[in-house]
């Protein structure tokens, strides 16, 4: 009896989500979605600027146009929609609140991880 009522008290419980380590910008790769409403920042990976200089971002990204081909990092995949996305990122405007930054490349062997 004993065991039926803590299976059962398990079995009510939420299941702890296992805790996030902290953001490998140089990782990212496949179909990215650039999410840029606050309101959902927790449904986002992480935070990203998109730096208007070459010099001073993190991350160099290269558009793939389809993402079979995205398999490296920085390249990345425009996804459709937030669901189909192999990550979220919420684009901020202050640099500062951010986790990295990134620039977009015009050259595919430029992209990748600066740091």
């Amino acid at each position: 009896m004993l065991s039926f009522l803590l299976a059962f008290l398990l079995a009510l419980a939420p299941a702890k989500a296992p805790a996030a380590g902290p953001l490998e910008p140089c990782k990212i790769f496949g179909s990215v979605y650039l999410e840029t409403d606050p309101a959902r920042r927790g449904y986002c990976f992480g935070t990203v600027y998109v730096e208007p200089e070459e010099a001073f971002a993190d991350v160099l990204v290269f558009k793939e146009q389809n993402k079979l081909f995205a398999d490296k990092p920085g390249l990345w995949a425009d996804a459709p929609a937030r669901d189909f996305a192999d990550y979220v990122l919420l684009v901020v405007t202050d640099r500062s609140r951010a986790d990295f930054s990134m620039h977009y490349t015009t050259v595919r062997s430029f992209a990748g991880c600066r740091q």
